[in-house]
């Protein structure tokens, strides 16, 4: 069973709700996706977020943070889905999450204060190929004296383009496949020998692939243990998983319920088209969908919160559902709206897009379906 929110929760959450629906409804997304910014997001909307304390929710707060933890973060993740807002908020949470899992004091005192007030942006760097294979990884960090050097490539990153720091997952021993030999180094966006390729996603999102050359690092660069990695990624993709998945409810939410309103007004046949019961089925499936991932995500949120003992399974499960919850509004969404909904004119294209991004993202609903069944004992 889920927790009640607290005062404060309900607080951040209503105006998170009202600062969305304010400063960055979806006309905001569109308006940023016909610009063609590289950068994906909206500098002045970013600042704006950092000065919420958004950026913070998860820093303790004698580095600058609130530490309201993930439920939290994921009440208002949950309300910028509802209108497509473009941010870092989600991959500067993941850098976060890294140092608050595996970075020493000087590497927490150093980059989390930055993150918290948007000084600088942080993301994760792990996927190497088009599908979500994290025990794959193949970029070399040899030993060179007291440090490494990066050789390789990571994959369709979120915020590639713009991230100050990046975490990055490399392989000092073993081979591709094995989760043995994984560890994790602290990058910086200038780092001599790194280069960025923007990439034009279909969800106007600010991905980029990144390219490492020779990329020396010092031994401090190191988050955790060499050689021991593979735990402590996993740790940061499920959280990564479990605030995706609050994100992509908040979308589904808002798809629904757009759905639904044009159901209740759209007159054919000299009646509203949601009288017909083949329509109110429809509507029924993806309500009760709604409220079944609504318990998964909650209860993600909340265990990582607690610390349970379940908490990759709960994530692979939140995940899951909320991608094909998603996959299940977004379709139903266009399909509903008949003719306008194929149409760019429409919103409802722009959710289907993010739609189809954000499951695949840390692993779509197959990949967590095998996971959670291994998980599980199957």
């Amino acid at each position: 069973m889920t927790s009640a929110l607290n005062e404060e929760q309900i607080l951040l959450r209503d105006s998170a709700r009202d600062w969305v629906r304010e400063k960055s409804p979806v006309s905001a997304f569109r308006k940023l996706r016909d610009s063609g910014d590289v950068d994906g997001f909206e500098r002045a909307a970013w600042r704006e977020m950092c000065e919420l304390g958004w950026s913070g929710i998860l820093i303790p707060e004698e580095f600058g943070g609130s530490g309201l933890g993930y439920r939290t973060l994921g009440l208002v993740l949950e309300e910028t889905g509802r209108t497509l807002t473009a941010s870092p908020l989600l991959s500067n949470a993941i850098a976060a999450t890294g140092l608050l899992l595996g970075g020493n004091a000087e590497q927490r005192q150093h980059w989390w204060p930055k993150l918290a007030d948007g000084s600088a942006i942080g993301t994760l760097a792990a996927d190497e190929g088009a599908h979500h294979a994290p025990e794959r990884i193949a970029l070399a960090a040899a030993k060179t004296g007291s440090g490494y050097t990066l050789n390789g490539e990571k994959r369709f990153v979120p915020e590639g383009g713009t991230a100050d720091l990046i975490v990055v997952a490399a392989r000092t021993g073993g081979s591709a496949g094995d989760e043995h030999g994984l560890t994790l180094f602290l990058v910086e966006g200038n780092a001599s020998g790194l280069s960025r390729r923007p990439l034009k996603t279909v969800d106007s999102r600010g991905a980029a692939d990144l390219a490492f050359r020779n990329v020396e690092l010092p031994g401090s660069a190191v988050l955790g243990s060499a050689g021991d990695g593979f735990a402590l990624l996993d740790g940061i993709l499920d959280r990564a998983r479990a605030c995706l998945a609050a994100e992509m409810l908040g979308a589904a939410t808002q798809s629904f319920e757009t759905t639904l309103d044009y159901l209740k007004s759209r007159v054919q046949f000299g009646q509203a088209i949601g009288t017909f019961q083949a329509l109110q089925h429809r509507a029924a499936k993806m309500y009760t969908d709604l409220e079944l991932t609504r318990s998964c995500v909650e209860a993600a949120l909340d265990g990582l919160d607690r610390n349970v003992n379940d908490v990759p399974a709960l994530c692979s499960l939140a995940k899951a559902r909320a991608g094909e919850l998603w996959h299940l509004v977004s379709n139903e969404m266009v399909q509903m709206h008949g003719g306008i909904g194929m149409t760019d004119a429409h919103d409802a294209g722009l959710y289907l897009k993010r739609a189809r991004v954000a499951e695949a993202l840390y692993g779509n609903a197959a990949f967590h379906r095998d996971r959670y069944a291994t998980l599980m004992g199957y």
